[in-house]
């Protein structure tokens, strides 16, 4: 049996989500997915809980430091001396890795991984055949390494930018951010709102942030659709913040408003929204345009997502709203406009992969295929 080694890493869902989105099609055809958080398993646990924590804090409480740090290190070559060995964490134990699992390719799905696997290939190491996989919209310079033998972008714009920063055309491939199959062939509509106890005849608004809301400005969102003068039902999601669930819930107290916490299928309330108020995290943003649900964003990070945000809105598929006045603004207008959401499906239509999975196992299996011998 083929075996494929998949990297990831605890920075945000979107990583894992990708891994795991991956593992299952491996699985699904007949060979053998091995999932390995990289800080936590080639690293340290300690270190793991410990950066993460202070990841979350940094984005909760100084936004603004992680987006510096973010445009810092797009201007630094992923081996810098400036990144202070970043690309050599936890590569004696991949390493060793390799040796005991044996795997026939490697998916990275995080940048320190990928960077990793390419300190050894410099080191003069033999390696299997090596895929990253940029769950964002956009090029930055620490997934950039030699060694790595192909990207799966999201769109053609990530691969114009790779190859513009002296990555080999051959090696870019626009693929797409991988989803689940739900989000490839979601239900109709009107018989997820019916399924869900939703009315089928008023506007449903979506409003999540993340498995974290609180990283996410949701507070702002339930108060500006209170105020909205037009009907609608509102869906809010804290996902695992058990203080912003309540916080929401007195916030929603005798409205149109619906709180829950984390939701495992939210693909059904995607399909069943008109619109979804969400930060721009990179797997949001796939999982909306493989549906085909319009979006608002509200509260993105500096860094990553605001890059997104900005993907996003130059692509025709989302509207943005920096302050609390857009917010209200735009959801008026959204609400009061049904041609705007129309406008905002239609490049979605054009632009949307949702079998962006499939189609990066595809490569990556055919790469073990011509690499080992059968097992």
């Amino acid at each position: 049996m083929r075996r494929v080694l998949i990297l990831t890493a605890s920075y945000g869902s979107g990583h894992n989500e990708a891994a795991r989105c991956i593992a299952g099609e491996v699985a699904r055809r007949g060979a053998e997915p091995v999932i390995v958080d990289h800080f936590r398993d080639l690293v340290h646990p300690l270190f793991d809980r410990a950066t993460r924590a202070a990841y979350l804090a940094l984005l909760r409480r100084l936004p603004g430091v992680w987006g510096l740090a973010y445009a810092l290190g797009d201007r630094l070559a992923s081996d810098s001396p400036l990144t202070f060995g970043a690309s050599r964490l936890g590569a004696r134990r991949l390493g060793a890795l390799l040796d005991r699992t044996a795997p026939d390719a490697v998916v990275t799905v995080h940048a320190t991984p990928a960077v990793a696997m390419a300190a050894l290939a410099r080191a003069g190491r033999r390696l299997p055949p090596h895929t990253t996989v940029v769950t964002d919209f956009v090029a930055h310079s620490q997934w950039i390494a030699p060694g790595i033998d192909r990207y799966c972008v999201a769109a053609d714009e990530v691969g114009h930018d790779l190859v513009a920063r002296g990555i080999p055309r051959e090696r870019v491939v626009v693929t797409g951010v991988p989803v689940r199959p739900e989000f490839a062939s979601a239900p109709e509509p009107r018989e997820v709102r019916r399924a869900l106890g939703l009315p089928v005849d008023v506007p449903v608004i979506l409003a999540m942030a993340g498995s974290w809301g609180s990283v996410g400005r949701l507070p702002d969102v339930a108060r500006a659709l209170a105020r909205v003068r037009h009907p609608l039902v509102g869906v809010l999601v804290a996902g695992h913040d058990a203080g912003l669930r309540a916080t929401l819930e007195r916030l929603a107290a005798g409205s149109a408003l619906r709180v829950f916490g984390f939701v495992p299928d939210v693909h059904r309330l995607m399909v069943a929204a008109d619109l979804v108020v969400t930060k721009a995290g990179g797997m949001t943003l796939a999982e909306a345009m493989a549906v085909q649900v319009p979006l608002l964003f509200y509260g993105s990070l500096p860094g990553q997502e605001r890059r997104n945000e900005r993907f996003a809105a130059a692509a025709g598929v989302a509207l943005v709203a920096r302050r609390r006045a857009d917010l209200d603004r735009l959801l008026e207008r959204a609400l009061g406009d049904p041609d705007l959401l129309e406008h905002l499906r239609a490049p979605m239509r054009a632009r949307r992969r949702p079998a962006a999975t499939r189609a990066i196992v595809d490569l990556v299996l055919a790469d073990g295929a011509r690499a080992g011998a059968p097992r």
